[in-house]
Parts: structure tokens; C-alpha cells; sequence
């Protein structure tokens, strides 16, 4: 079995959920055994200011510290528990030798194997207008679709106004389901990705009036879970 390192804190309930799920995989697959993970949690706010004054360069210098952290640990591989870091994984898995498993590689990967054609990607600002997602796309036949101007600034000021405080309300849920039904009227969308690991935990459904909502987290957590096992 390989040791599993987490980064966490990137979003304290999405990483709770990470836990969970690979907790509750793993005991089925070893006979009720617990995974063996170890969490980093880091300072999340510290990371949104540099990402705010475009200093990915911090952002990524920090990460590779915390990284190297969990090899110091004995870890065999690594993945952030968010897709907004993910925008300079490229750079952390150049200077680590650590090697890590990607939610967005992930992502396509099971859009791909669905038989999707069109999807739309729900997120942050920064994984909705940044190219870490449309990169790992363009080598498919996936068509990747973001929401307006005014959908985006929705969503964004939604994920750091209450999904990051763990507020979940109603009323921004019908909001986010009914985006995803104007997408599919204007771009003939038939999944959102769920790209922001605390949007699953506020929409808490697989499909919705016909369009697929494809979990990153429980994705993400599938990949590491066969990555562990083997």
C-alpha cells in the first residue's frame, strides 16, 4: 500500500470531506481497514492574498515548501484537496519529485469516459478564467464552457462569501442549478464540472433536469484510492 500525502486547508470542510470519503472507500476495498494519509493542512488565506495581488510565484514557492514537508514524512504521492491551486501544479510537480495526482487531469479523464461533448466548469474566478483547465482539455474532444461575465462574479463572490465560511443556503443552491439551466438552454452543456471542492457540499446531487454534476472531490478521491491500492 502507498502512503497518501493531502494538502489540506485549502478549504477546511471540502478537506474534512476528502477524509470521509477516503476513509469509507478504503475500509470497503481492505476489509474495513483505515487509508494511510497524511494531512498538511495549510493557510489558506495567505494563499487567496498572493492569488489576489498575482503572485502565483508565492504561491507556488509555499506549496512546494509544504509538499516537500510531506515527503520529509514519508509519503509515496501527493494531491491538493482544491482545483483553484491546481493552477500552478505544473510548477510544484517540476521542482518536487514527489509525484502527484491531479483533480483536473482526473476530472477529464471521467468526462471523457461519461461520453460528454460539451461541459461547463463552475469554480473560483481564478479556476474559471485561469488556463489549467482548457489546457488539460484541449488534448481531448471535450468542449469546455465557462459562464458569463456575470455568472462568474456570482458564483465567485458565493464561493468566499459562504462556501469558504461553510454557509450553505438555499437560495444560492437554486441560483447555481439555475445557471447551470441557462448553460444548457445558450451552450447545450450536459454536465458541470464542479470544479471548487465546496460546491458539491452546497448542490449535494448527481444530476439536475437532465444535466450530469460531476463531483471533483469524489473523482479525485476514486483516482487516489486505485493509486493507494496499488
Amino acid at each position: 500500500m502507498k502512503t497518501l500525502g493531502l494538502i489540506g486547508g485549502t478549504g477546511p470542510e471540502s478537506t474534512i470531506d476528502y477524509y470521509r470519503l477516503l476513509t469509507a472507500q478504503y475500509r470497503e476495498k481492505v476489509d474495513g481497514a483505515s487509508p494511510p494519509v497524511i494531512i498538511n493542512s495549510v493557510d489558506l488565506k495567505r494563499m487567496i492574498n498572493w492569488m489576489g495581488a498575482g503572485e502565483l510565484d508565492k504561491v507556488t514557492d509555499y506549496l512546494v515548501a509544504e509538499f516537500e514537508k510531506l515527503q520529509r514524512a514519508g509519503v509515496d504521492f501527493g494531491a491538493l484537496t482544491a482545483n483553484t491551486p491546481h493552477i500552478v501544479f505544473d510548477e510544484i510537480q517540476e521542482r518536487i519529485s514527489l509525484p502527484l495526482i491531479s483533480i483536473v487531469e482526473a476530472a477529464c479523464e471521467r468526462t471523457q469516459s461519461l461520453g460528454f461533448k460539451t461541459v461547463a466548469l463552475f469554480g473560483t474566478r481564478y479556476t474559471m478564467e485561469a488556463p489549467f483547465y482548457p489546457k488539460v482539455f484541449s488534448r481531448t474532444d471535450v468542449k469546455l464552457v465557462t459562464p458569463t461575465k456575470s455568472e462568474q462574479d456570482y458564483i465567485h463572490e458565493k464561493y468566499f462569501g459562504e462556501l469558504l465560511k461553510d454557509v450553505f443556503l438555499p437560495e444560492t443552491r437554486a441560483r447555481f442549478l439555475a445557471i447551470a439551466d441557462e448553460m444548457k438552454a445558450r451552450d447545450g452543456i450536459e454536465a458541470v464540472i464542479l470544479g471548487g471542492t465546496e460546491i458539491p457540499l452546497l448542490l449535494r446531487t448527481e444530476e439536475h433536469n437532465g444535466v450530469k454534476l460531476l463531483d471533483t472531490t469524489g473523482i479525485h478521491v476514486d483516482r487516489l484510492i486505485e493509486e493507494m491500492l496499488t
